[in-house]
């Protein structure tokens, strides 16, 4: 992707933070989404502390995870055509309730009870993540300036899993798991206060009620195949956490399971905000393909077998790329997806990497002690690429350049607007 060569506009420089409203609601969905790093840790060492086994623990994460992606397109639904308060407030008290009923829960005696609780929690999660998505066009009327946003908070994503995880397990070390748990439903649910008491999430809502029929977005073929070509960035992801720990085990380093993601989550940091700095001219499909491209390469050197230092360096690299491809793919579902259904969309492709995150988790596993795990964060790069080559001119958006990575709003959303 080669950047413009043009000077951006003066107000571009801006400090993006400075902006009203920007910092509350990214610091707080943050926040809010803490416990999607924090809680399977959590329910992993709480499992343990009970007597339960390895497996039983990681049944209920998988539970967990598998839960969450699954509930987001049916919330985000909902917020569409209810707005934000209700939906997302009446989530979040179901899923921190649910958390804080953990600790009191014996996974080894009443399994049943603890499944279920998980379940509910995972079902439950708040979309805070596609309701953010939503309101940047409200807080920020420059297209532009939604871009650098969108940017920085895809990037940000990842300090989810760099942060929640290491403090689960101090909490734990200092207080016990249960007090873990406690502190992750506490966090969750001050997070989502602080964005839904903003005044863009209050105020904000649906475009047009009851819009999309009944598949909503998914009635769009290109965003069909946009969604499932980011499953396959999913299971990246959650092979290379596999590959992660497999490392450490190899090697004798129990440090390596962590710094591996957290060196791809810092790269993803960087990424967005290298990406965020420079206008790209290119329409959203070819921005997609060339990201898409770029982070399957950078997946190849960890198939070569590299030690303990440079498989750290080298997780780094396809970070750099992860934010323009998920930004694209923000951009791209923003431009495509029928009037009325934004939030359900976002949703959609979020639910679309969680779920490719947990098929990748899982077929790791299995393979995790044989040579081809590490070639599993290649394989899911390179089908993400296939399917966006395969769909690149039914994910074509408008060519005006104003148009590029806005929604297209009907006019009686503009006026409401």
């Amino acid at each position: 992707m080669k950047p413009c060569t043009s000077r951006p506009p003066a107000s571009s420089f801006r400090p993006l933070l400075a902006e009203r409203h920007v910092t509350r609601l990214l610091v707080g969905t943050l926040a809010g989404r803490l416990p999607n790093g924090m809680a399977p840790v959590a329910i992993l060492l709480l499992t343990a502390e009970q007597g339960g086994s390895l497996a039983i623990g990681g049944l209920l994460c998988a539970l967990y995870g598998l839960t969450s992606a699954i509930g987001q397109p049916t919330l985000g639904r909902m917020v569409d055509r209810r707005g934000q308060t209700r939906v997302t407030t009446a989530a979040v008290l179901i899923t921190s309730v649910c958390l804080l009923l953990l600790p009191y829960t014996d996974a080894v005696l009443q399994p049943a009870l603890a499944a279920g609780l998980v379940v509910l929690a995972g079902l439950s999660t708040p979309p805070l993540e596609a309701n953010l998505r939503a309101l940047w066009g409200a807080v920020l009327p420059d297209p532009e300036r939604q871009r650098v946003a969108l940017a920085l908070d895809t990037g940000a994503q990842g300090l989810i899993y760099v942060a929640g995880p290491p403090l689960v397990a101090l909490l734990s070390a200092a207080h016990g798991p249960g007090v873990a748990m406690t502190v992750t439903a506490v966090l969750g649910l001050l997070g989502a206060a602080t964005v839904l008491s903003a005044a863009p999430s209050r105020a904000w809502r649906p475009a047009v009620a009851h819009a999309g029929g009944f598949l909503g977005p998914l009635r769009h073929g290109g965003l069909r195949l946009l969604f499932l070509a980011v499953g396959g960035v999913g299971f990246a992801l959650g092979s290379m956490n596999v590959w992660a720990v497999a490392m450490a085990d190899r090697h004798g380093v129990a440090l390596l399971s962590g710094l591996i993601p957290a060196a791809l989550s810092i790269g993803s940091l960087v990424g967005g905000i290298l990406y965020g700095r420079r206008r790209w001219p290119a329409r959203l499909s070819s921005q997609l393909v060339t990201a898409a491209f770029l982070f399957a390469a950078a997946w190849v050197p960890l198939t070569l077998a590299p030690g303990p230092l440079a498989a750290t360096a080298f997780t780094a690299m396809p970070g750099l790329f992860l934010t323009a491809l998920i930004t694209s793919a923000f951009l791209t579902t923003d431009a495509l997806a029928p009037a009325g259904t934004r939030t359900e969309a976002y949703a959609w492709l979020i639910a679309a990497v969680g779920t490719g995150q947990a098929a990748g988790t899982a077929l790791a596993g299995v393979l995790s002690t044989g040579p081809s795990a590490a070639a599993l964060p290649t394989a899911g790069a390179v089908a993400c690429l296939v399917v966006l080559l395969g769909a690149r001119h039914r994910l074509a958006t408008p060519s005006n350049p104003r148009l590029r990575g806005r929604h297209r709003r009907a006019p009686a959303h503009a006026a409401h607007r």
